[in-house]
């Protein structure tokens, strides 16, 4: 596997918006309900810089998925936690990207100091809960019915990792 991890760049937006809106369109991993349009996925990459980067994964030139940490809520005492998200090309699950992602953006999170960084996942998405649970995720707690999609109230899964500063 040559695949690279790097920080988003502005010409990364079409791609991100494509792996991003088949999530929007066909899943729960996001809710999400209306897709993006390249202006909203360029504003998106443009608010992903500094302490919360988004970063992408490169296999032989094609994005074939994208991270970021986003502030994990707008109030102050809030700022050395973030929240993180991983998407991965529906045609590359399954080889070790989104891991690839997760553990870049952890060691972002340390560089910038952060001290925690939490996931929210859609409770029925086994193979996010897992991959986080891999790379040092606890969960925390369930918050039930929180969303709805498709029909279908969800839940969401609660997890979080410690960083240790400077790594």
């Amino acid at each position: 596997m040559s695949v690279e991890y790097r920080l988003a760049v502005i010409d990364d937006a079409e791609s991100i918006r494509e792996i991003y809106n088949r999530e929007v369109v066909g899943s729960t991993s996001t809710f999400d309900l209306v897709p993006r349009s390249l202006e909203d996925q360029q504003v998106w990459i443009d608010e992903h810089s500094g302490a919360h980067p988004a970063v992408v994964a490169v296999d032989t030139g094609r994005i074939v998925g994208f991270g970021a940490l986003t502030p994990y809520r707008s109030r102050p005492a809030y700022r050395t936690t973030v929240e993180n998200s991983v998407y991965v090309d529906h045609s590359e699950q399954g080889r070790g990207i989104g891991r690839g992602l997760l553990e870049e953006l952890i060691r972002l999170a340390g560089l910038h100091g952060f001290h925690a960084v939490m996931a929210r996942i859609v409770g029925s998405n086994e193979a996010s809960i897992g991959l986080h649970r891999s790379c040092g995720f606890e969960l925390v707690g369930i918050e039930r019915e929180v969303g709805r999609k498709f029909s279908t109230w969800l839940d969401v899964a609660l997890m979080q990792r410690m960083i240790e500063q400077g790594r």
